[in-house]
């Protein structure tokens, strides 16, 4: 018995707010806008604090989308999860990866063997500042990232390949808020709570997921690195409050034709993880002299980046951290997007930047989505 099938398009953007390509699919009828339940971009801004380029896409998109289903823009985004990662640096092209999900009746004869993909969103309750990189961003993250699991219909966690989440970060005014109530923030860098609010929301996909035995503390935050998510993708923005969590993995319940898989690169030049995930959907790369499995075809790669925090990799020094110029996480996309996009023989591939406790220090997960032919088994 199949319950669900998911869809999944790629999109070019020629900026955060081109719904252009989108809305041509809609109307082709290629995507039925009533279905969609997940927009993952990504947008050509800085990728930090001041990046409106994250709020503009989701604006144009809730814009774009509220005819089509019956809801006002502002509305929108309750029905839709939303996540843009800003920073194209280097390769790194602009675009949206729109899912959608229709409920299927029982195939009867029909046989469809293995798990395919699956989609499960979840909200969090809005934080108080105070709670942003903290305890309580763990616990409620594990909570949705559970919710969002039961949704999808994944029951073991090892089918969970890849779980993206957008979370809040501070600024002044709510650095201010938490002070007139008495309360002292994580951090009182705007900047330094991205990594913050990141980090928190990483291991409360550990919690969730049992990759963490016993309990986290406030202080385990930025500090315990050894703590980590292999399938955790979290990006802060301004635009929002609370945690979205969007879970990706295989199910048996699912009647798609795509299959996600992932691998975990431990630095950022870590090639052969990125060649492990792309051949765990029976894909290759571009330089590969075996071809990809008949009638598999690459939708896209989910990928995490950041300078190594010890300052080295492979014994090697690097500079990342110490240029005033250009942010770390901007070298770090640009770094393992180039690697990526070489391997893959594409730069519309989704990398962002800052992996605290997503993967090993210095590394992070890599996922990839492939489609299946219509009949094809595993």
């Amino acid at each position: 018995m199949r319950t669900n099938s998911v869809n999944v398009v790629r999109i070019p953007t020629n900026g955060p707010g081109d719904v252009s390509g989108l809305l041509s699919l809609i109307q082709q009828g290629k995507i039925d806008p009533r279905s969609i339940v997940a927009i993952l971009g990504k947008t050509e801004g800085n990728g930090g604090v001041n990046d409106f380029t994250r709020e503009y896409a989701v604006s144009a998109l809730s814009a774009a989308l509220a005819p089509y289903v019956d809801l006002p823009s502002q509305r929108v985004e309750q029905r839709i999860a939303f996540v843009m990662s800003g920073g194209t640096e280097g390769v790194l092209s602009p675009h949206l990866t729109v899912f959608t999900r229709d409920d299927v009746s029982d195939r009867g004869s029909e046989v469809i063997s293995g798990k395919r993909l699956s989609i499960g969103m979840a909200h969090t309750r809005d934080f108080l500042p105070e709670e942003i990189g903290r305890d309580a961003q763990i616990r409620e993250t594990a909570k949705a990232v559970a919710a969002a699991m039961a949704q999808a219909a994944i029951v073991d966690p090892q089918d969970v390949h890849f779980v993206q989440i957008k979370c809040p970060l501070l600024t002044s005014d709510r650095i201010e808020a938490a002070m007139a109530r008495g309360n002292e923030t994580a951090t009182n860098s705007a900047y330094g709570s991205m990594a913050y609010s990141r980090g928190a929301s990483a291991l409360g996909v550990a919690v969730a997921l049992g990759e963490i035995e016993g309990e986290i503390e406030d202080k385990d935050v930025l500090r315990r690195f050894d703590l980590f998510s292999s399938v955790a993708s979290t990006s802060a923005g301004i635009e929002l409050m609370h945690n979205v969590v969007i879970v990706l993995g295989n199910s048996a319940s699912s009647a798609a034709p795509f299959a996600i898989g992932h691998a975990v690169m431990r630095d950022a030049i870590d090639s052969a993880a990125v060649i492990d995930a792309l051949k765990s959907v029976g894909l290759h790369t571009e330089h590969d002299s075996k071809p990809s499995t008949a009638a598999r075809e690459l939708v896209n790669i989910f990928a995490k980046a950041e300078a190594a925090p010890s300052g080295c990799i492979r014994g090697f020094r690097h500079v990342m951290l110490e240029d005033t110029d250009i942010s770390s996480t901007r070298h770090a996309r640009a770094a393992v997007g180039g690697l990526i996009g070489g391997l893959s023989g594409t730069g519309a591939v989704y990398v962002s930047g800052g992996a605290e406790h997503q993967g090993p220090s210095g590394g992070g997960p890599v996922a990839v989505i492939a489609r299946l032919s219509d009949d094809q088994s595993d």
